[in-house]
């Protein structure tokens, strides 16, 4: 009887041991947004979830129309360097990026009426990009789908600008870039799984609070204006005086702006330490070096730089022979400066509005602009002080105001460059359009 109970229980053993070998695990990701960094750590995430759920495969289910190219090479070589297959599902639209994404995956299947294919690169407008961004698309389809045994040429038609190629479910099948129709996500791990048992773990049971939060700020729209708060905070601060809400401002739209990225692992520490810089090289301009050159300008380069370089994944600079690639980082300067423009104007005239208004005591420190303290106006008929002497009354930086020696203030500046201290005397020696040039 002791030897049944142990024969028994040895038998359950192997019984229990072949189930659990026997079941697949299938890892969801739904990808059915337009692919931008949101979408890019959307993807990332879950192929480190799936890892750490040890799942057999990853089913990406996918639907979409395409968007940032950056963000889909990344995607993509994420998915070519995953270890275990990957699945591509099309639950309707894999265009553009998203044909890229599904020719990464080890093994494509689509649901009847779905499509795949029409990458050709556009731009915002909508309008056909210059060829040479047509070749660099064409270049990532061609090794993608070599890399996956698919045939090349069939991943280069679909950016062909003249006949742009978009295949059914019955052509992909044809032409070997589709291994099945199914109509739904248990029909492709059925498929797959061959007659075994399986499970479906989808990625969204897994997601914290905190991977929430960081996917909707990454959204484009919000980090556009994250960066307006950034640039339109600092100007709105050092054109008004004291410290009030704009510094607030620019403070938390930084952290909007750099956080999610950096927690997402899609900023490095270095941007983060760029931008730092950038503000003291700016604020020592302002504040401490005369005039105005070479550290301010080096510190707004620094600044927009920094802004550009957090909305791309590092890895996409280099080619894969090495080169420096400079291509990805084209439209996010171009973002970072219209952006800022956007915001200087949109402050101005912000400030302009608000200035006669009590909210503005909320803003900034309201101020009295009189002339005991130092601020003038223009003022005409000052051709008589040529050849008197004045007294600095703030720094010269080459520019700034002086003194008179009847106590009167006026704008001035060194007539060929050159410092001067506040208490310094100098000369008056011409002027024009209500300033004074001194030496």
């Amino acid at each position: 009887m002791k030897r049944f109970f142990l024969a028994l229980i040895c038998v359950l053993i192997g019984v229990s041991a072949y189930c659990s070998d026997s079941l697949s695990v299938f890892y969801r990701i739904r990808l059915d947004q337009d692919i931008d960094p949101s979408a890019q750590r959307l993807v990332v995430l879950g192929l480190e979830k799936a890892a750490e759920a040890e799942a057999d495969y990853v089913l990406l289910d996918i639907n979409t129309y395409g968007g940032a190219v950056n963000a889909a090479d990344s995607i993509r070589a994420a998915i070519l360097r995953y270890e275990k297959p990957v699945i591509a599902y099309v639950n309707m639209q894999a265009a553009s990026a998203g044909a890229l994404i599904s020719i990464a995956c080890d093994s494509i299947y689509m649901r009847t009426g779905s499509s795949i294919g029409a990458a050709t690169v556009v731009n915002q407008t909508g309008e056909v990009a210059p060829d040479k961004y047509q070749s660099f698309m064409r270049g990532m389809m061609r090794a993608t789908a070599k890399a996956n045994g698919r045939d090349p040429e069939i991943a280069e038609l679909m950016v062909d600008t003249a006949h742009v190629l978009s295949l059914t479910p019955d052509e992909a099948i044809e032409v070997g870039y589709c291994e099945g129709i199914a109509e739904e996500v248990g029909d492709v791990a059925r498929i797959v799984a061959g007659g075994n048992e399986f499970i479906i773990k989808d990625m969204e049971e897994d997601m914290t609070w905190l991977d929430r939060l960081i996917q909707f700020l990454l959204n484009p729209l919000l980090q556009s204006i994250f960066m307006m708060m950034i640039i339109g905070g600092i100007f709105v601060e050092i054109r008004t005086p004291g410290i009030g809400l704009p510094l607030l401002t620019a403070v938390v739209g930084a952290l909007l702006y750099f956080a999610p990225g950096y927690l997402g692992h899609l900023v490095s520490y270095w941007e983060i330490l760029l931008f730092v810089v950038g503000l003291i090289l700016i604020a020592m301009e302002i504040f401490v070096i005369p005039g105005f050159g070479v550290c301010g300008i080096t510190g707004i380069i620094a600044v927009v730089v920094s802004l550009a370089f957090a909305m791309v994944d590092n890895a996409e600079l280099f080619h894969w022979d090495g080169t420096l690639n400079l291509e990805p980082i084209l439209m996010p300067l171009g973002i970072v400066i219209i952006s800022s423009a956007a915001a200087i104007f949109g402050s101005v005239w912000l400030v302009k509005k608000l200035y006669e208004t009590r909210s503005f005591d909320h803003i900034a420190l309201r101020q009295s602009l009189t002339g005991e303290e130092g601020f003038v106006g223009v003022v005409s008929g000052l051709e008589s002080l040529v050849g008197q002497e004045v007294i600095v009354f703030t720094d010269m930086r080459p520019s700034g105001k002086v003194r008179t020696a009847d106590g009167r203030i006026f704008e001035a500046s060194m007539k060929f460059g050159g410092y001067a201290v506040k208490g310094q005397t100098l000369k008056v020696v011409s002027t024009e359009q209500g300033r004074l040039y001194c030496e």
